[in-house]
């Protein structure tokens, strides 16, 4: 469109404020401010945000995950006693439970001991290469703990060269033991003190062979060998030998349940 000069529109509004038309100052300007106005307006647009996107509705959640989040949780302050629970319920089975006795004194002593005898009598006394010792079998060959003990300390060898053909109880149940019979018995004087010796015939006696020391039986033997206060077995502790004892060299006579000949030591 072609813009009319400005001197030739002054021209006409002054012709016509002569002629009583009034002034066309609105009307001669509306043109130019549409024209002014309109770039103005499509640059407002352009610098107008973009309408955000609309985020599409949640997917709604599986009756099980609904039920989990509508569950009632567990107070923080509840944690640490339930924590506790597994510890709480192992103490009261333990206090409940009965709880074997333990043995203590020569006993203690000899069950480390009797490893060096498992080998051959195997770890619950049941035997192999050694004579059974489980079941009372060890107290029918030696009722006497005396006998036991002359049998741990000299051994197999030295009851051959003294030319004893019986050891323990020449009246044993189901028949005497000749020795030499079953293996080899190793004499254990000189590997183990005799405090040692006497623990691990105490452990093969009480423990494995079965002899209650609450029984009127061997009561008495307990007492004075094997009990944690031991008269016999604090002795040797304190360095006595069995020869000190009087019973190590007590003669060749036989006597009713016991070797019929001992030997000599040394």
């Amino acid at each position: 469109m072609t813009e009319i000069p400005e001197h030739l529109l002054k021209r006409s509004r002054d012709r016509r404020s002569a002629a009583g038309g009034g002034s066309d100052d609105a009307a001669g300007s509306v043109p130019a401010k549409a024209s002014e106005t309109a770039p103005a307006a499509a640059a407002a647009r352009a610098a107008a945000p973009a309408p955000a996107p609309v985020a599409p509705a949640p997917k709604p959640d599986a009756p099980v995950v609904r039920a989990a989040k509508e569950r009632r949780k567990v107070p923080f302050w509840a944690m640490v006693p339930l924590s506790l629970l597994p510890i709480w319920a192992w103490m009261y089975v333990r206090s409940v439970q009965d709880h074997p006795e333990e043995a203590a004194g020569p006993r203690a002593a000899g069950q480390v001991l009797y490893g060096k005898c498992a080998g051959c009598h195997g770890g619950d006394g049941g035997g192999g290469a050694g004579r059974q010792l489980s079941n009372a079998e060890v107290l029918k060959t030696f009722p006497a703990i005396e006998d036991q003990l002359r049998w741990m300390e000299f051994g197999t060898e030295k009851y051959k060269a003294a030319g004893i053909k019986v050891y323990g109880n020449p009246n044993r149940e189901g028949g005497a033991h000749q020795t030499g019979s079953y293996g080899v018995m190793p004499g254990w004087a000189g590997e183990l003190t005799p405090d040692q010796i006497l623990a691990v015939t105490c452990y093969v006696r009480y423990d494995l062979g079965g002899a209650d020391e609450a029984s009127e039986e061997w009561a008495a033997e307990y007492e004075e060998w094997c009990s944690e206060e031991a008269p016999k077995y604090l002795a040797l502790e304190e360095g006595k030998t069995f020869g000190d004892m009087e019973f190590a060299n007590v003669g060749t006579e036989p006597r009713e349940g016991r070797d019929s000949a001992y030997p000599a030591e040394g």
